[in-house]
Order: structure tokens, then sequence, then C-alpha cells
């Protein structure tokens, strides 16, 4: 309980890894690190599946799970691997998760057809904080969150109302880049989810350090966010909170040029139909092919610094 006063009680969402819901099968080391209240991780898997290429997908996942370590917290990779939901995969899991062709994308919508017909995937954002909670875990690392969609229809991702819904601290470099950040953010004010600045006083735009929006709140070290999330929580408000983490600055791509990007790719996806699930993929992919692998890199290089981050924050609560 590091990080908090004597005299504060940590409560997660589940005391006891054996309290677990029938449905979850938890790695016995996640299990392990559970049973005796030390840091664990949750970290994604619909970035494996569907939002990096092979074999960088495999060996960015594996490296996400060695900063977790080396940061002294336990990885726990969220997955449904034969209609199964777990939290915590092996390196074989993880070789089959990221080698198949036929895994689909999960979000909260999707457990009980993957269930039932006992199919594999990656969890996105949504379902991975909805499964992290169920296990206790109370952070969780990714790279950049859904949001409210650009245009008219103005879509919204089932990460916000996922945030909206469940005490997990998601580390992240603000949302996709090619969303409409000024609504995402008026939509997680109105629901009340703290939007932290990690060493920042502006919301990261993904590839690019900054977007020039404001967060709700700055910290500058670890042992800040513990004690903000603690008082957030302590007075029994029960949303989750974003630590956005700018994407370090040796792999971050100016804001003003990802936008000229965005642009020329979101009028491809327009002209081809490209919508809904598809959507992220496929841009991310075209803005991999136009920046000359420069989106990429700094993919890799966030998610791998957010995960180290994650590490350090848990490993203070």
């Amino acid at each position: 309980m590091h990080g908090f006063p004597d005299n504060y009680e940590v409560r997660p969402a589940l005391m006891n890894p054996k309290d677990a819901p029938r449905w979850l099968e938890i790695h016995s080391e996640v299990q392990t690190a559970l049973a005796v209240n030390l840091p664990v991780v949750a970290l994604e898997s619909a970035v494996i599946t569907h939002g990096l290429p092979k074999p960088i997908n495999i060996e960015t996942a594996m490296d996400m799970q060695s900063e977790v370590r080396e940061a002294g917290a336990t990885p726990a990779i969220a997955a449904v691997l034969e209609g199964r939901i777990h939290l915590g995969i092996d390196s074989d899991e993880l070789a089959r998760l990221g080698e198949s062709s036929e895994t689909r994308k999960v979000s909260l919508r999707d457990f009980g057809s993957m269930i039932s017909q006992k199919m594999s995937g990656g969890t996105t954002v949504a379902a991975t904080i909805f499964v992290a909670h169920a296990a206790g875990v109370r952070v969780f690392a990714t790279g950049g969150i859904g949001g409210m969609h650009r245009g008219k229809e103005g879509d919204i991702s089932a990460d916000l109302p996922a945030l909206a819904r469940w005490p997990v601290a998601v580390v992240c470099s603000g949302a996709k880049a090619f969303l409409d950040l000024p609504r995402t953010l008026e939509w997680l004010e109105t629901a009340g989810i703290p939007v932290i600045g990690y060493q920042t006083a502006e919301f990261p735009a993904f590839f690019s350090p900054g977007s020039g929006l404001g967060v709700s709140a700055r910290a500058d070290q670890a042992q800040e966010v513990v004690d903000l999330l603690k008082a957030h929580w302590d007075l029994g408000l029960q949303t989750g909170a974003l630590i956005c983490v700018p994407c370090p600055p040796e792999a971050s791509i100016p804001w003003d040029q990802m936008q000229a990007f965005i642009r020329e790719v979101e009028d491809e996806a327009v002209a081809a139909g490209v919508s809904g699930p598809a959507l992220t993929p496929f841009v991310l992919e075209r803005l991999g092919e136009e920046t000359n692998g420069a989106t990429l890199k700094a993919n890799i290089a966030l998610l791998r610094n957010n995960a180290r981050v994650a590490a350090e924050i848990a490993s203070l609560m």
C-alpha cells in the first residue's frame, strides 16, 4: 500500500483472485501476484491482433511485458482464446494469437458470441477495462483510446462508456490522432473522468506529443498520479481515469504534420467505404505507408513507454 496514508485501505474490485468470476481464466503468475497484493498491469490484445503488422505485433507485446516486469510489476494480457476469456497468457498462446489470421476484434458487445462460438480474438480498450476490473486490476496500459469520431455522425467508441463505468486507470498516449479530440475531451468531462497529463499539460495526440488541448490535471511523478487516483476513488467516485503520456520525443511526429497525413487517409477511407471496427486498422496501415514507417515507430515506442509508466504507477498502489 505504498504511497497511501497508513490508515487508508486499498480496496480493489476483487480482494482475492479466487473470487474472480467463473468465466475468467487468470494465469497462474497473475493469480499469485493478486493473491499477495503485488502490482499487476493489464494489457490489451487488439493491438496484437489488429493494431500492428506481423511479426512486429508479437515482438512488441513481448517488449511491453518486459517493460512491465523491469519496472516491478506483473503483466497480464487480456484475450479471448477458443471461447474462454483470459487475463494473462503464456508465450505459446501469445504466438497463436499474433500469428492467426482468423482472430476477431473483441469489444464488450462481442463477448457473448465469442464464448458461444468458441472463437479467439484480441480485446479492445473497453473489453480489457471490463476484464481487468473483474479481476481487481486497477492499472491498464495501452496505446491510445477510442473516442468521438469526426463528421456529422459522431460515432462514439465503446472505450468511453467503459471508462465511465469501471474504476480502472488507463495509461495511454491520449486518443487515436484521427479522432475528434475536442469532442472526445468534452465527452470525458461530461462523464466525470479525470484526464491526467503525465509530465505534460497538453492532451497527447497519439503519435504527437501534444494537440494544443488541455488536460484536467497534471502529474509529474508516478506518486502524484497515485495520490490523485486515491483521492478520486476514496470519494466513492466509480469512473476510470486517463493517465496521458506523450509519445517519446525521439519517435514522435509534430501534430501539424500528422494532421495533413490524417486528412489524406480519411478521404481514402471515405472513398473506400471503410467504417466501424475496420476503420482503425485501415487508417493505421495507411498512415504507416504515408509516413514511411514513422507512425509505426511512434506506435511501438509509445506502447513500450506506456507499459513502463503503468508499472511504475501500479507499483506504488
